[in-house]
């Protein structure tokens, strides 16, 4: 699905920018992005798609600490001890300043 979307987002811009129609047809796209992306369905795929992604990453964080141990310098290993325990508690929040919502 995500390479089907890429695909079709990359054939948007390519028209967009290869077409001589002119301003006309490329507001006419702007304003179809702009419904498709405001559509109830698309965002809730896309805030699950993040959710699991900061999932996914606070796992692949907490493994690979795990893993490398003390191999780390002292300053990056107290950095990733931090993450850890600021998360234990369930607290979704992120150091990317995305969405918790």
């Amino acid at each position: 699905m995500r390479y089907r979307l890429t695909f079709v987002a990359g054939l948007a811009l390519g028209y967009v920018l290869g077409t001589k129609a002119g301003r006309e047809r490329y507001e006419q796209l702007k304003k179809s992005a702009r419904q498709i992306a405001q559509n109830p369905a698309v965002r809730n795929t896309a805030e699950t798609a993040a959710q699991q992604g900061r999932s996914y990453a606070g796992k692949a964080l907490h493994t690979v600490s795990d893993k490398v141990g003390d191999r780390v310098p002292a300053s990056v290993a107290q950095r990733v001890r931090s993450l850890r325990e600021r998360n234990v508690d369930g607290s979704p929040g992120d150091d990317w300043g995305t969405s918790t919502t």
